[in-house]
């Protein structure tokens, strides 16, 4: 069961290197990869002042990112967060060695960044196993793709409507 924590003395939760961690935001979560010694690896605006949240609304438009090495108490802050290797069960982690080699490289690297097809979850994820994957984007694709063909079928239902309606004169 993935352990729920938020740093207090009572509850300072137990990441292992490697493991990913999800911040719960007020509107959105977001992803980090636990290293070791209370650091994480996460994704940040490039132009975005303090780097350590992810949280206004120009990160979500942004198209960059730098990838950076903070404290993961700093990055949770008031938030919340939880251990969530959730993908465990369909893709077998790297070792963690090999996780940690790839991570540390990227440290200070500029990356792109995309809210659907390539976000923090993506970026974590592609350490961690190998592959990019992110069922919150992938959710937003979904809700996105139905509020489309919704407004394209009252669209359709609006012309259909308007030309019976010029039969009749």
């Amino acid at each position: 069961m993935a352990a729920i924590g938020s740093f207090s003395a009572t509850h300072p939760g137990d990441p292992q290197p490697g493991d990913l961690i999800e911040i719960f935001r007020p509107a959105y979560q977001h992803w980090a990869l636990y290293l070791g010694d209370g650091y994480i690896i996460n994704v940040t605006p490039v132009d975005e002042g303090p780097p350590a949240t992810f949280a206004s609304a120009k990160s979500v438009f942004s198209r960059k990112a730098r990838v950076r090495m903070q404290l993961l108490k700093d990055v949770v802050g008031n938030d919340t967060y939880h251990i969530n290797n959730k993908y465990d069960g369909t893709y077998a982690p790297l070792p963690v060695q090999e996780i940690i080699r790839r991570a540390e490289y990227l440290i200070d690297q500029e990356v792109s960044y995309d809210l659907l097809g390539n976000n923090c979850e993506h970026f974590v994820t592609l350490l961690r196993y190998g592959e990019g994957v992110s069922d919150q984007a992938n959710r937003a694709i979904g809700a996105i793709g139905f509020v489309t063909a919704a407004a394209g079928a009252f669209s359709l239902l609006g012309l259909l409507r308007s030309r019976s309606r010029e039969r009749q004169y």
